[in-house]
């Protein structure tokens, strides 16, 4: 029998309830992930498979280091270039 926990029950309590909880979902999504594991180690085309993973993983790689890596123009930067074009332009 399942008792409901809601807002009774002291602080301690409800701590353990909730990693037990959390231990339970762990060991379930662990599960679940051995499993897809092993589907995958069955499969014939496993190399390939592996391949086409490590080239997904560079791929992501190197959209990080694109996204992260290089500095933004400064703010003011930009601001002088946009100037500068518009006086070409005005002048003529």
């Amino acid at each position: 029998m399942t008792r409901d926990v809601g807002t009774s029950g002291s602080p301690d309590e409800r701590a353990v309830l909730l990693v037990a909880g959390l231990a339970e979902l762990a060991v379930s999504t662990l599960g679940s992930a051995l499993g897809t594991v092993r589907g995958l180690l069955r499969r014939s085309d496993a190399a390939e498979l592996a391949a086409q993973a490590e080239h997904d993983l560079v791929a992501r790689g190197r959209l990080v280091l694109d996204r992260y890596g290089t500095v933004p123009p400064a703010h003011l930067e930009v601001l002088a270039r946009h100037a500068r074009a518009r006086r070409g332009t005005d002048d003529v």
